[in-house]
Parts: structure tokens; sequence; C-alpha cells
């Protein structure tokens, strides 16, 4: 389904104002009931995107959580890439990625870019891909569970290929999924999917699933139904690299048929262009497409996603014409043929990380981080009004980044880097 194109400016700046009046998220005094540790290792302060997903957990007996992360490097400019895994029982225990030599593998810092996702397959291996600016493939595996996790990036697709932005989630079957942003083309940068075949331990390309002349495409999040169905969801901005993006797209595939659908359902040819795709947040009043990073215009900067069964839930940052140059917290959803868009946060700027879950019945949380504050991550909810109320999720706690990911006892599990501090905590809520 075709929605508005770029050149249609379906929102005006004046209409997303109009939206934060009746929502503005008051920040409670109360704290959320959240239980916070200091994650026990050092942590490097290049640790710290929006786009990650450095957090998996698994229910054994009781629940294990991964922490990818960034360890302080050799020199300041450099950063050794880790696991940290917490216990049932609380203890945490540190995993090094190792190189094929044995020695643990080291890169450059690059903030925003070189950073670790991790996931866990259905054979217990974890997958961890660290470091990637337009690189080729750094891909770390276990061979078994409780194995050294070593280099095994030869053996991924489009070898020689320029990768960044790998967001990678572990299906029901025990499969993975990973989005990424493929190529170092100054004319454009397609967005990929890739699947581990978890019974074959093997990975393949699914195919590219948006690509557009003079476009690049930026990964945000991905997720997978109990069904199978993969959710993705990305944004567009102007090749070949910037810092402000636009027009903030949902498409979801399913490898039973092949095929793509936009969150009405209906079938989606890709690759997907910015003209073609299923648009959330379309181009406002004084938006434009421009690779300047000091852009001050409308702009998208990062986007989490969540599921009601099938049905896609997003946060996202969006810079409006009267924002003041503050990125607002939004929360949109499907309805019918177009997204209902409402103003979760309003009240001042905010970082580049956010995080959604969904609880299975009408109780979703947002989270985001203030850029300043004694208290900076907070989590809004809506209430019967539909306006949104927002409470301290980590009191004390100074981290200036986020991810966030639900287990499987239906907790809240936070990953939250203090940079300034070089410090990583655990939160459950």
């Amino acid at each position: 389904m075709k929605r508005p194109s770029a050149r249609a400016y379906a929102a005006s700046a004046a209409t997303l104002a109009a939206l934060v009046m009746p929502v503005q998220a008051a920040q409670a005094d109360s704290a959320a009931a959240t239980a916070v540790e200091k994650v026990p290792y050092a942590m490097d302060s290049s640790n710290q995107a929006a786009w990650w997903t450095p957090v998996a957990t698994y229910k054994g007996r009781g629940q294990y959580t991964y922490f990818a992360f960034n360890e302080p490097g050799s020199t300041a400019a450099t950063h050794r890439p880790a696991i940290a895994r917490r216990d049932p029982d609380g203890v945490w225990s540190r995993l090094p990625l190792l190189n094929s030599d044995g020695q643990q593998a080291e890169f450059p810092d690059d903030n925003g870019h070189n950073q670790p996702s991790v996931a866990r397959d259905g054979s217990g291996r974890l997958h961890v891909f660290a470091s990637m600016h337009a690189n080729a493939w750094r891909y770390f595996r276990t061979d078994a569970p409780g194995g050294s996790v070593t280099d095994h990036a030869s053996e991924l697709p489009d070898q020689g290929e320029g990768i960044t932005y790998p967001v990678v989630t572990t299906a029901p079957n025990g499969d993975l999924y990973v989005i990424a942003r493929v190529g170092t083309g100054s004319d454009q940068r397609p967005g990929k999917l890739y699947r581990w075949d978890n019974a074959a331990s093997r990975w393949s390309v699914v195919t590219t699933f948006a690509s557009a002349l003079y476009r690049s495409v930026y990964p945000d999040d991905l997720t997978v139904d109990a069904s199978g169905r993969v959710h993705i969801l990305f944004e567009w901005a102007k090749a070949p690299a910037v810092a402000f993006r636009h027009q903030l797209t949902y498409l979801s595939y399913d490898p039973s048929t092949g095929s793509f659908a936009d969150s009405t359902g209906a079938a989606v040819t890709t690759p997907v262009t910015p003209d073609t795709s299923d648009v959330i947040q379309d181009l406002t009043t004084d938006e434009v497409w421009s690779n300047d990073n000091a852009y001050t215009g409308p702009a998208v900067q990062s986007a989490k996603l969540t599921l009601d069964g099938s049905t896609p839930k997003v946060a996202y940052r969006y810079r409006s014409s009267d924002s003041g140059g503050d990125f607002r917290v939004y929360y949109a959803y499907p309805s019918g043929a177009s997204w209902v868009r409402k103003t979760v946060y309003a009240a001042g700027q905010t970082s580049a990380a956010l995080g959604i879950t969904w609880d299975e019945t009408d109780t979703k949380r947002v989270y985001y981080v203030t850029s300043s504050g004694t208290d900076r991550v907070f989590s809004a909810t809506q209430t019967a009004d539909g306006s949104w109320t927002a409470q301290s999720a980590a009191p004390g706690v100074t981290a200036d980044r986020l991810a966030v990911r639900r287990d499987s006892d239906g907790n809240d599990v936070l990953y939250m880097p203090d940079t300034a501090h070089n410090s990583l905590y655990y939160g459950l809520r």
C-alpha cells in the first residue's frame, strides 16, 4: 500500500504542535519499582548508540541476561567488546569477544556506530555483531552454550561489503534475523535482511528490503511475532549519510510465503523506496532532505518497536519546526490506512535512546532519556484519558543511553550506560 509521498507533507508542524498540548507528559515524583544494579565491569565511554540491540535474555532455570558492551581498549581511542552475563542467582560473569588468535578483539571508537548487538539462538549459542561503520563483518559466536565467543565473520554472506547498524533478534523457532545498512556508495546505501537458520547453523540473505537512489537506510529495530512474521522499523536519509533522518518506516516479512506487507497487511514489493514505504512520520513543513550534519530542521533520529500480538507499536523521537530544537518523544500505532501519533514527552531535550514494551493487555511503557538531570531515564505510561504520565525508571542513575528488552517472565530489562562515569547499569522492572 502506498503511503503519502515525501512531497505530500502529510503532517504539518502545526498538527504536531496540536498533538503536544493535550498529552504533555508530567514527570511524577514517585519512582518506578525498578531494581537497579551496577554491572561489575568497566565500560568504555564509546558504549553509546540508539539503533543497537545490546540485550538478550533466556529462560532456563530462571532468567539469564546478556549485555553486550564495549570495555576500555588499550588506548583512549579504542575499545574491546565483551558480554556481561547475569545468572538467575544474580552472579555476573564476563565473556570477551576473541579473535582467531585467542586475543580479545579491539576496535577504534566511533560513537553511534561501533557498538555491539547480541542475540541467543535456539541452541543456546550467543551471536554478537560488533564495531562496524562501513566495515566488513565483525561477527562473533559461541559454538556451544557456555563456550568462548570467537570470530566467525567469514561465515556471513556479502563478504567484503561495508556493514553498518546491525540489529538482531531471535525468532520463536530459534532462528535469528538481522537487518543492516549495506554498502558504502555515495549515491545510495540499501537495507538488507539476513537469516540464521538455527537447524542448519547457516546464514543467508533474505533480500534487500529497502533501497532508493540518493537515499540511505538507517535500521532502528526488528522483532518476530508468535507466528514467525518479522517486523522491521527503519528511517531514510539523504545519501550517503547524516545524523538526522526522515520518513520513519514500517515493513513486515512472512518467511512462510517470502512476502512483505505494510501495517494494513497489503502486499508490498521490495525493495521499498520512500515513495512506496509505509511511513509512520512523514515530512512536515520546513522539513527537507539534507546530508548536512548541521541541519536544524525537522527530522527523525531514533525509534523502537514492540508488538501487540502482530500489531506494531512504535516509540520515536522527532524534532518539529516548533520544538525549539528539542527532539520530542512520540508513540504511534496503525489505525486503518494511516498511523495515529501521540506525544509522550515534550518538556525538554532528550538523548538518542528509546525503549518500548507491551504487557499483552493494554499497558504500554515508553522509555526515554532526558539530556540533563539527576534522574535521566524515565518510563511513561498512558492514562485512561489518553495523556501520558512519566516516572523515573532509575532514580539517581545518570545514564545517558538506554536499551530495553522484555524477558519471558514479563519483566522489562533495562540496559543503562552512564558514559560520563564509564559505568553500565542493569535494571529489572
